[in-house]
């Protein structure tokens, strides 16, 4: 593909978009050597606007999940395209995947459509104020919980109203919660996610006693327990992510990896909710568009009968296994936090993040895509063999590191 490059879209994007990128995939937020704009995905790879290969360990931030431009997720959404997708109504389909969500998910007695990760957050958030009553949500400091005013990390163009209704905690600190709840007197919903996955701060598993805990928090105090699992969701337990912990949470936001790239989020929640969600009215014009219902309803299936989650937890292992031996090698001291299917790397005695950030620019360089303040994403497009391609580069990085920074 030709005509243009990374270079000249950046500057005709300049002219026509505010800032020329905005939000989280603004390339600027990450470093100088990381591209913007994208031409192809297959399998684990992509390839940027200037024809460079790389090893996709971001997985789009996300949402590819069974790899890029997965044949049986394409075909379920071009099948149901060539049918209609935008229509004056639903398609059978939504009817399908909400009954594949409600089979597989223990807490889902139904589903609720939108489109984004902040969609499904803001209308949990809705169910639980319709159902109680109240208007406080409880949310752990630092955690990202969407981009709508009241949850977005930024606040310009925000007011003090949009956020007065949430109060913090301290994630895995159950006296912290219940101490806010004190404090707030009027909990609506508990919105937690399942582990702690803060952007530029290790990642942290939750602890069992404080997952549990909230449950019986919320369960005291007449509150909704929300599980925001919009990054974590489908990579870690089909059924939900606090699931072998023994936790069923009220309600459930889904995104980011649902239908493999394709624009869908759900709600889903138990039986006692069923009627205040029914009272909202929540909608958008795109929300019960079929294609991305047929292609969630693929890739959930792909992952069940696959078994998605202990394939991406096998490369996972590998992945970590293979920079664990790389940094000792190379003589560098590294943490490597959250499950191993949603990953990060981080340096020791790295506060200003200089080392990570070099590091990740000399993986790009050597054709793997990469994170320096974000957590990673792997896919069972991510087979051995891609793995394996993947350790070639950050082995050359680490190399790189050790001779223009030294090792520790």
């Amino acid at each position: 593909m030709t005509g243009f490059s990374d270079a000249s879209l950046r500057e005709r994007a300049a002219r026509v978009v505010p800032g020329g990128m905005y939000g989280h995939l603004n390339a600027a937020l990450h470093g100088d050597a990381y591209p913007q704009f994208f031409v192809r995905g297959e399998g684990a790879r992509q390839w940027d606007a200037d024809g460079r290969e790389y090893v996709d360990l971001m997985c789009s931030w996300g949402p590819m999940i069974v790899g890029h431009r997965n044949p049986r997720v394409e075909a379920a959404a071009a099948a149901q395209q060539a049918l209609g997708d935008c229509l004056n109504g639903p398609g059978p389909v939504m009817v399908e995947l909400a009954e594949l969500l409600v089979d597989l998910i223990p807490s889902a007695d139904w589903a609720m459509f939108s489109k984004n990760g902040t969609d499904a957050t803001t209308q949990a958030l809705m169910v639980a104020r319709a159902a109680t009553g109240r208007t406080k949500a409880l949310i752990a400091h630092g955690a990202y919980h969407g981009a709508d005013p009241w949850c977005t990390p930024g606040l310009s163009g925000t007011t003090p109203n949009q956020r007065a209704d949430t109060v913090e905690f301290t994630y895995n600190d159950l006296a912290s919660a219940e101490a806010a709840a004190e404090e707030a007197g009027d909990v609506a919903a508990i919105l937690v996610t399942p582990f702690k996955h803060d952007s530029f701060e290790d990642q942290e598993p939750a602890d069992a006693d404080f997952a549990r805990g909230l449950r019986a928090l919320a369960d005291r105090i007449g509150a909704a327990l929300v599980i925001d699992d919009v990054r974590a969701g489908w990579r870690l337990d089909l059924r939900g992510s606090w699931e072998p912990f023994g936790v069923r949470p009220d309600l459930t936001a889904w995104s980011k990896a649902m239908a493999n790239g394709f624009p869908i989020a759900a709600v889903t929640g138990v039986d006692a909710l069923r009627g205040p969600a029914q009272t909202l009215y929540s909608t958008g014009s795109f929300w019960f568009s079929a294609a991305a219902m047929a292609a969630a309803k693929a890739t959930i299936e792909i992952l069940r009968e696959t078994d998605g989650p202990a394939l991406m937890e096998r490369a996972g292992a590998r992945l970590r296994e293979g920079l664990a031996a790389q940094a000792a090698s190379h003589g560098f001291a590294i943490k490597q936090t959250g499950p191993v299917a949603i990953p990060w790397l981080s340096f020791e005695d790295d506060a200003t993040l200089d080392k990570g950030m070099r590091w990740a620019a000399a993986c790009l360089s050597e054709g793997v895509y990469l994170h320096p303040w974000h957590n990673w994403f792997l896919s069972t497009a991510h087979t051995d063999e891609e793995i394996d391609r993947a350790l070639l580069g950050t082995d050359a990085a680490f190399a790189k590191l050790r001779a223009a920074f030294g090792a520790d």
